[in-house]
């Protein structure tokens, strides 16, 4: 997986470069593992802003600004959570786009409502995102790297389709 994302990076550095814009992670469960494999490009720092390792409910509260009351009724790991980081790290990193995920790495830490596994995933920009729920267990180190490979690829093909929709319509 991580020379998938190399490669996933790459592709990644290159449609941001080319249109100048910006990135940067909002990461609990993956404690900054997707902001690792999208640095892994040399020039990253031509797009890449930086990453909010938000690992407990306080951080994503103060700093990304998640809703208190989605917190309590929800739990940090659902999808509008996600969708909450990724606007969030937008608003303060001031960046153009961002990835976040939020979940149960394991071993321990699930509940019926969320076993280990369950991690969300969003990218895209605040009223833009798209989302992904993993939740397969594979132990902790794979649970992690699975969603590092799939928040990358999920980033890519959004940055993807959102770029030939606006060439499209240019």
């Amino acid at each position: 997986m991580e020379f998938e994302n190399r490669i996933i990076s790459r592709e990644i550095n290159r449609l941001l470069y080319e249109k100048g814009l910006t990135m940067g992670t909002a990461e609990s469960c993956t404690g900054g593992r997707i902001a690792e494999a999208v640095i892994a490009t040399p020039g990253a720092s031509n797009y890449f802003k930086g990453s909010i390792i938000s690992y407990v409910d306080e951080i994503k509260e103060r700093l990304l600004g998640v809703d208190h009351e989605l917190l309590e009724e929800k739990t940090a790991v659902c999808e509008e959570m996600a969708q909450q980081m990724v606007a969030g790290a937008c608003k303060t990193l001031c960046v153009d786009f961002a990835i976040a995920a939020t979940g149960v790495a394991g071993p321990g830490g699930g509940t019926k409502e969320n076993p280990v596994g369950t991690i969300w995933l969003a990218c895209g920009k605040p009223g833009d995102t798209v989302t992904l729920k993993l939740t397969d267990d594979d132990g902790r180190d794979l649970n992690i790297a699975r969603a590092t490979n799939k928040a990358m690829q999920m980033f890519f093909d959004y940055l993807t389709e959102r770029i030939k929709t606006e060439e499209q319509e240019a």
